[in-house]
C-alpha cells in the first residue's frame, strides 16, 4: 500500500488542498514539508506526539521533514482553541525551550544531510521590518477574510489583541520563507489550523505564481486536538521527569475504549493487517488492545527497556508483584493527607480530604477513612483502580 493510502486507512488525513498533487508528491517521495511546534513549554506533550508519528511516516516513506520551531511566533502566540491569550515569554524562556524541542524531537526524527532539518522562524521573523512586512505580506491578505477563520470567530466576543490577530499573517508567512529558502511545498497540521494553512497556500501562490499545497491530520481524542493528553493536573509531558515512563503508560491504558482503536491506527506502527484483525477482536480483549497500545507508545517515547519496567509495574499494580511498582519518594510528614499531597495524588489537603470521604484512597488494599492514618515506607497506596505507588519517606 502506498504510503498516502495508508494514511487515509489509518484515519490520519482530515482535508487537503489538492488530493491528487498531494497523493503524487507523498507517494513518490517528492514532499518537502513542514510542520510548526511553537515552544511554550519546556517538553514537548502528547498533544504533538500525532504529528512527530506522521513525521516519522512520511520521513520513511522517502519524504523530506522540514521541522519548524516557533522561536518567533512564540512570542505573539496561537489563538487558535483558546479563550484568552497567552502569557508572554521571554526570549531567554523561548530559546531554553527551543532547545528542548530539539533534543525530543531526534527520537522520533532523523536529521542530518539529505534527510530532516530543522530550523527556528525567530531567524527570520524577529528582524522583519514591520513597514516593509505590511508592504509585502499585508497587502495579500483582507480583514473580511481573516475574520471570517473559526480560530478568530470563537475569541470575537471575549476579545482578540491585535497581537493575536497577526498570528495567521505570520504562520503565513512562515510558508513562503521555507518555500522560498527551503523548497517547501507542502504544509501539515492539525485540522484547527486550517484558516492559517490555507493563508499560507494563497500567500505563496499571490507571491510566486507557484503552487503549494496544504494537508490536515484529524485530531485525535477531540475536536480540538490540543487537549490532547491532558490530565486534572497538565499535560500528558514526553520528558520523563515531567511524566514518568509509567504514568505515561497509564494514560494511554486508561483511555476510553471508544479511542482505542483510532489510536492503534493513527500512532502506532502496527501493520495495517494486524490492525484490521485486532478490530476484529471480541469485546472481551478491550484490555488487551490497550495494553498494546500503552506498551508500543512507551516503547517509542521512552525505549524498549522503561516500556517493559512499566508494564511490569502496570501488571504490579493489578495483582502482581509489589515489587515491581513504581517507587515515590516522599517529603512530607509520614500522615496519609500530606502523604497524598506530596505525592502529586491529590492538589491539595482538601481534594485529599474529600478523596478519602469518598472511599478513593487505600493504604494496603484496606480503604483509608481516617484523615490521621499513619504511612510508612514501604506501604503501596492506591487511588481507586488507576493509581499505584510504593511509598518511600525520605
Amino acid at each position: 500500500m502506498e504510503i498516502y493510502e495508508e494514511l487515509k486507512e489509518r484515519g490520519l488525513i482530515a482535508q487537503v488542498t489538492d488530493e491528487e498533487e498531494i497523493r503524487k508528491l507523498v507517494n513518490g517521495g517528492g514532499a518537502r514539508f513542514y510542520i510548526g511546534f511553537d515552544p511554550t513549554a519546556d517538553s514537548l506533550h502528547v498533544g504533538h506526539f500525532m504529528a512527530l508519528c506522521l513525521m516519522k511516516r512520511l520521513q520513511m516513506a522517502g519524504n523530506k521533514p522540514v521541522v519548524l520551531i516557533g522561536g518567533g511566533t512564540a512570542h505573539i502566540g496561537d489563538p487558535t482553541g483558546r479563550t484568552d491569550m497567552r502569557a508572554m515569554m521571554t526570549k531567554e524562556k523561548i530559546d531554553a525551550n527551543c532547545e528542548c524541542f530539539k533534543k525530543q524531537m531526534s527520537r522520533f526524527i532523523e536529521f542530518g544531510d539529505d534527510k530532516a532539518i530543522m530550523v527556528n522562524n525567530a531567524d527570520w521573523l524577529l528582524p522583519l521590518n514591520y513597514i516593509e512586512l505590511l508592504r509585502d505580506v499585508g497587502a495579500c491578505f483582507t480583514v473580511n477574510t481573516m475574520l471570517r477563520a473559526e480560530c478568530y470567530k470563537q475569541r470575537m466576543e471575549k476579545g482578540l489583541s491585535f497581537l493575536e490577530f497577526n498570528y495567521m499573517i505570520m504562520q503565513a508567512y512562515d510558508f513562503y520563507y521555507l518555500h522560498g529558502h527551503y523548497g517547501c511545498n507542502m504544509q501539515f497540521g492539525g485540522d484547527d489550523q486550517w484558516s492559517n494553512m490555507l493563508a499560507g497556500t494563497e500567500l505563496i501562490r499571490k507571491k510566486t505564481g507557484k503552487d503549494a499545497y496544504a494537508m490536515t491530520i484529524t485530531l485525535l481524542l477531540n475536536s480540538e486536538g490540543k487537549k490532547m493528553g491532558k490530565t486534572a493536573k497538565g499535560a500528558v509531558w514526553l520528558d520523563e521527569n515531567k511524566t514518568s515512563p509509567y504514568d505515561f503508560y497509564q494514560y494511554w491504558r486508561n483511555i476510553d475504549d471508544a479511542d482505542v482503536m483510532k489510536c492503534l491506527k493513527m500512532l502506532t506502527f502496527i501493520p495495517l493487517e494486524k490492525l484490521r484483525e485486532m478490530e476484529n477482536w471480541d469485546s472481551g480483549r478491550i484490555n488487551e488492545k490497550k495494553e498494546i497500545l500503552a506498551y508500543e507508545l512507551t516503547k517509542m517515547v521512552h525505549g524498549e527497556q522503561k516500556a517493559d519496567i512499566a508494564l511490569a509495574q502496570a501488571k504490579a499494580a493489578f495483582g502482581g508483584s509489589a515489587d515491581d511498582l513504581p517507587v515515590k519518594d516522599i517529603k512530607a510528614d509520614a500522615i496519609i493527607i500530606p502523604v497524598l499531597v506530596a505525592a502529586g495524588i491529590c492538589a491539595s489537603n482538601g481534594e485529599a480530604r474529600r478523596l478519602i470521604q469518598q472511599g478513593g484512597v487505600s493504604l494496603n488494599d484496606c480503604k483509608v477513612t481516617d484523615f490521621n492514618t499513619p504511612v510508612k515506607s514501604g506501604d503501596i497506596l492506591h487511588k481507586g483502580k488507576k493509581i499505584h505507588l510504593k511509598i518511600n519517606l525520605v
